[in-house]
């Protein structure tokens, strides 16, 4: 071969390869900055393996801030993003706006029909599916097994919140605190923690003609304990504390209890990150005997945006990141205990599955135990565990979470706290017509 026909063959392979590149379709993905998530990002080789085509581009941001952004963007049709992770409050409220395509052509081997039906039901709308689940979860007890027997108690499967009281009393010594709770204000932070509480307590956000209720005796008794619990039990600087802050402090030993999501079990149990890997229980959300334990619903989905001009891509984007073979793929890298959980029915027929994962069980039990059609002991005129299924209920959420965050900093009191989230409620659904 001559020199001059070997540099032309090179010269049309690099001009093929940068041809393919040019030819690649990028999609944005905007997601939250959770463990689990964080983990998809570094396995998404796999998927660019078997899309070349599709390139991926992320946008990785704390919670509250992720929820302002993708809103902002749909809300307006900017058409930022590809794929959107969102929660189970947006997704039946966007598709009524006709913001988000529906999942009805995935990919061939897509299996939607196995996905949990209590996971299923709050992501469909008229039978059709809008976003697909990456994670679903509910809330329960996370402890020191060898901090309570110190202490000279046993957990109940089905504790009461006086029994979390005083166990949080008991493990509370040194730089242990007994109880951690999340205090960062936000309607999908310290209020998803508050309302699930307030649900067990007997309180609720309306009555039945949408009136605001913070003003009655369930609300003061339920926003007076947490505070309670908090200010003698919890860690100093809590009204900063949201999700990621508190698994860090429980990773570290520096909590006796954590009353959180049940997606936080394989973070706590994982020996790589935590140092109490092998001292974690798992209970029930407490209860106050009224038949309604504090636990909430939730799962953190994909879906994509109307305003999407690549939703091919994006469908192969999250039925890879959604599937039984994603699954696969985290066990086999990360161990089984370390898999997403909470969306599908076979995952939890999987005996590899239940034996590497201690939390499965309870994990199961509470997600079939939360009841979005009736979150309440008193009828309520809305659906939904920890939040309120209306449009309005993000800003009023958010609103009333920073007035019980500055409660929980001392800066007012619990009543002044109820008082001015009971205001601007009001007021605020009076300028919604309702």
């Amino acid at each position: 071969m001559t020199l001059t026909l070997r540099a032309g063959l090179l010269a049309c392979a690099a001009g093929a390869l940068t041809a393919s590149a040019a030819s690649a379709e990028t999609i944005t993905i905007a997601t939250v900055n959770n463990g689990d998530m964080i983990r998809m990002q570094k396995l998404t080789d796999d998927f660019t393996a078997k899309n070349p085509g599709i390139e991926l581009e992320w946008v990785t941001l704390e919670e509250n801030v992720l929820r302002q952004r993708v809103t902002q963007d749909i809300a307006t049709n900017g058409g930022q993003f590809d794929v959107m992770t969102i929660g189970t409050y947006e997704v039946p409220i966007w598709a009524g706006q006709d913001w988000l395509v529906p999942l009805t052509d995935m990919p061939e081997g897509y299996d939607a029909d196995d996905i949990l039906p209590a996971i299923a039901g709050g992501l469909t709308t008229d039978g059709t599916l809008y976003a697909a689940p990456f994670y679903g979860e509910s809330s329960m007890v996370m402890y020191r097994k060898d901090l309570m027997e110190a202490a000279g108690l046993e957990m109940p499967d089905a504790p009461t919140w006086d029994f979390i009281k005083e166990a949080a009393a008991a493990m509370t010594e040194g730089d242990v605190y007994g109880i951690c709770l999340r205090g960062k204000a936000g309607w999908g932070e310290n209020m998803a923690f508050l309302t699930a509480m307030a649900n067990s307590y007997g309180a609720r956000w309306f009555d039945e003609e949408w009136n605001a209720q913070f003003d009655t005796p369930e609300w003061e008794a339920t926003l007076t304990d947490y505070l309670d619990l908090m200010n003698n039990y919890g860690p100093p600087g809590a009204s900063s504390n949201g999700f990621n802050e508190n698994l860090a402090l429980f990773q570290q030993g520096k909590c006796g209890m954590w009353i959180d999501a049940t997606v936080a079990a394989s973070f706590v149990t994982n020996p790589a990150d935590s140092t109490v890997a092998d001292k974690v229980g798992f209970a029930l959300a407490p209860d106050k005997g009224l038949g309604k334990r504090g636990n909430w619903l939730w799962a953190w989905n994909l879906a994509i945006p109307a305003g999407s001009e690549k939703t091919d891509a994006a469908k192969a984007f999250v039925a890879w990141a959604t599937s039984k073979e994603y699954t696969e793929l985290v066990a086999a890298n990360e161990g089984w205990a370390n898999v997403p959980p909470g969306t599908r029915t076979s995952l939890y027929e999987n005996q590899e599955y239940l034996d590497a994962a201690p939390f499965a069980e309870m994990t199961l039990e509470s997600i079939n135990a939360a009841d979005p059609q009736n979150p309440t002991v008193d009828p309520v005129p809305y659906v939904g565990v920890q939040f309120v299924a209306i449009p309005e209920f993000q800003g009023i959420g958010t609103a009333v979470g920073q007035q019980f965050s500055a409660a929980l900093a001392g800066q007012v009191t619990a009543q002044q706290a109820l008082e001015n989230a009971q205001t601007l409620t009001t007021r605020e659904m009076e300028r919604s017509g309702y």
